[in-house]
């Protein structure tokens, strides 16, 4: 109880007070969302990704191998809420949402300051946090507007215009560089170290912002079914890949905690583009980020013990 306490004190109580500072300050100053959600998206998370993984040591192997790991539990996750969908007879844009919830997970503005405070920035962890991290944006802003959409003309723009974001190019720059062992000036590594530092707290800041912005409604016997496998079912899937697979250590404690992140933000954000109801898809972030703080914290004590 003890060692668990220490957890919810020192690794998730600094990333929820900068969460409720950005609600306090949405409240407050009523801050413009949209300029938040571009300074993330176009400078600090390409220039944090760059920066994470022209520094990280791994092999191409590696990256393929994680990134596998990824693929496969989304897969099943999406398999498993089919299943329910269709046993508790959801509608096809109920259905669609419902899936969502489940399989797109908070990697980005959550993932990495819990990644960052539980292994003190070991590069081999962050990196491992940055392929899920990539794996679902690219994955959100793809299969996620299509699964919405898939008939619309707005859907194709929105994959296509993922290839034209600098979040794409920061981690090709990234990976290649590394492969290639190609020395940078400080002209250029010091900036990249500076944004770097600057993401976790701008990420969190902003998702208090927007988890402000939600709103409630009645009837969430379907959002606590998404809760129960977003954040039970998930870390649970994946410690059993985990065991299946052999992986051990830091690898392993990694790949189990990125695995319990909450629903994430874009989910609800997608949904409030491409969806005729867009209220599910915001009360599940809205709850998950508020369970997390419990569940992800047994998750990392369990990491702890069993890896």
């Amino acid at each position: 109880m003890a060692e668990l306490s220490l957890i919810l004190k020192e690794i998730i109580g600094p990333v929820f007070v900068l969460i409720i500072l950005g609600f306090i300050m949405q409240i407050k100053f009523k801050l413009d969302l949209a300029t938040l959600a571009k300074i993330n998206i176009y400078f600090l998370a390409p220039g944090f990704i760059f920066n994470t993984l022209y520094h990280a040591e791994f092999s191409g192997k590696f990256f393929f191998s994680i990134l596998s790991f990824f693929v496969l539990f989304v897969f099943i996750l999406y398999l498993l809420t089919k299943i329910l969908g269709k046993f508790i007879n959801l509608d096809s844009n109920r259905q669609t949402l419902f899936t969502n919830s489940t399989m797109f997970y908070n990697s980005g503005n959550y993932g990495v300051p819990v990644n960052a405070l539980v292994f003190q920035g070991d590069p081999l962890a962050m990196s491992i946090q940055v392929i899920s991290l990539t794996f679902q944006n690219a994955f959100l802003f793809s299969y996620g507007v299509f699964s919405l959409r898939a008939s619309s003309k707005g859907s194709l723009k929105a994959l296509l215009g993922y290839f034209r974001m600098p979040v794409f190019y920061g981690l090709i720059a990234g990976i290649l560089l590394n492969v290639f062992n190609v020395s940078l000036p400080d002209l250029v590594l010091v900036p990249a170290s500076y944004v770097a530092d600057t993401m976790i707290a701008m990420a969190l800041l902003t998702l208090g912002a927007q988890v402000a912005m939600i709103k409630l409604t009645k009837g969430l016997r379907l959002v606590y079914l998404s809760l129960f496998i977003r954040l039970i079912c998930g870390p649970l899937i994946a410690y059993l890949m985990i065991i299946a697979f052999g992986i051990e250590g830091i690898t392993a404690q990694a790949l189990f905690i990125a695995s319990a992140m909450p629903t994430s933000v874009n989910s609800s954000v997608v949904a409030q583009e491409y969806s005729d109801d867009p209220t599910f898809a915001t009360q599940t972030v809205l709850f998950s980020t508020l369970a997390s703080a419990i569940t992800v914290t047994f998750v990392i004590y369990l990491a702890r013990i069993l890896f």
